[in-house]
């Protein structure tokens, strides 16, 4: 964006029937009556609705942010979770650990100005449009502004030689499968993503997928809860390994990554239960490892391998057909596509014990194919 964009107000906002009427600093605070603007500055809150939104947002949407908290978006408790089953328990230790967490991690967060009125400052913030609120936050400038690697190039089809999905070819946004009530959560701390119970499921739009005798639901239904939807629907997706976190000469927080590849990998699922009870789902490999706080602690992930680095996976590049889903042989007596012991660096072994498909796990090649 250009400058003068992030940081230009639409006069239009006073015809804004809801917002209007509503003076700059009842929001952001300042002295409007202080003819300075140096003094009448002072005070003034850049995203007034972070970290507590109640004064900005709470008069009117007293409903939505009573569990702002537990947004997923605004708490990132996933990764804090994640972080401290690794983490060394030593109090000495963790209190680096978490200091580095915070200092790092922490910065991905979100709010609700920074998806309905800008951009997120994680990728340098900026007004959508001129202050206007957005009821729908604008997919390509905030949802893939900041899932944009991984989410945002599966979607787009921007990954070389792959589709985009097919979901992005009939104008689905964003906020088609993942709604305003998912988003801003719903009070519940959950461990993970998967764990959101108002989160997307595919029958919520496929209710019928097991329901009529085409040989197109046979194989639905022949498959269910055996294997997730993306083993047969997703394309390949990227992977990317070692991410390490530091400081630099001056003091400047920095992190690197290794390598990232795009690869296809289904694995024993890590995250088994009623609601996801297949034995076989796509797995992602994720860019954590062993030393990756050294800078700050040495060993400080003592139990790494409390935890996979090959995480569940449903990537957002879904098509209808794919290659393996063009023959039963492409997974059935096939080891190509299984994430087995050598796919997985030695120093990891013990981590994915638990999503590695021993040889005799793999389904059985189809006569009939």
């Amino acid at each position: 964006m250009a400058p003068h964009e992030k940081i230009f107000v639409d006069g239009e906002i006073a015809e804004d029937e809801n917002h209007g009427e509503i003076g700059c600093h009842e929001c952001h605070g300042g002295d409007p009556n202080e003819p300075e603007w140096q003094k009448a500055h002072k005070g003034v809150t850049k995203d007034p609705s972070f970290p507590d939104p109640s004064n900005a947002c709470g008069a009117c949407h007293e409903d939505m942010i009573e569990n702002y908290k537990s947004s997923l978006h605004v708490s990132l408790s996933p990764i804090k979770k994640m972080i401290d089953k690794r983490a060394d328990s030593n109090p000495s230790v963790y209190e680096k650990i978490n200091a580095a967490r915070e200092g790092h991690c922490n910065s991905c967060h979100s709010s609700c100005g920074q998806c309905h009125i800008s951009r997120p400052e994680s990728v340098d913030g900026g007004l959508l449009e001129g202050h206007l609120f957005q009821r729908k936050p604008p997919m390509q400038q905030v949802c893939t502004a900041c899932h944009g690697s991984r989410i945002g190039k599966e979607y787009l089809g921007k990954n070389k030689g792959l589709k985009p999905d097919i979901h992005k070819e009939k104008y689905f946004k964003c906020n088609k499968c993942h709604t305003g009530e998912e988003m801003h959560g719903d009070g519940k701390d959950y461990a993970n993503r998967y764990e959101v119970e108002n989160g997307p499921k595919c029958l919520n739009c496929h209710e019928t997928i097991y329901e009529t005798a085409s040989e197109n639901v046979k194989n639905h239904w022949i498959h269910k809860d055996r294997v997730s939807c993306n083993v047969c629907h997703s394309q390949a997706y990227k992977n990317c390994y070692a991410c390490h976190f530091g400081k630099d000469e001056k003091g400047l927080k920095y992190y690197k990554t290794a390598k990232s590849d795009m690869q296809f990998k289904i694995g024993l699922n890590p995250l088994k239960s009623k609601k996801r009870p297949e034995t076989f789902v796509l797995v992602r490999h994720i860019p954590v490892d062993q030393s990756s706080f050294k800078f700050y602690a040495e060993n400080g992930l003592k139990n790494f391998d409390r935890l996979s680095t090959w995480k569940m996976a449903t990537p957002h590049n879904i098509r209808r057909q794919t290659p393996q889903n063009k023959t039963c042989n492409a997974c059935h007596g096939s080891t190509k596509l299984f994430l087995l012991s050598r796919d997985v660096e030695k120093k990891e072994l013990n981590a994915n014990k638990t999503v590695i498909v021993p040889m005799d796990r793999i389904p059985e090649k189809r006569r009939n194919d």
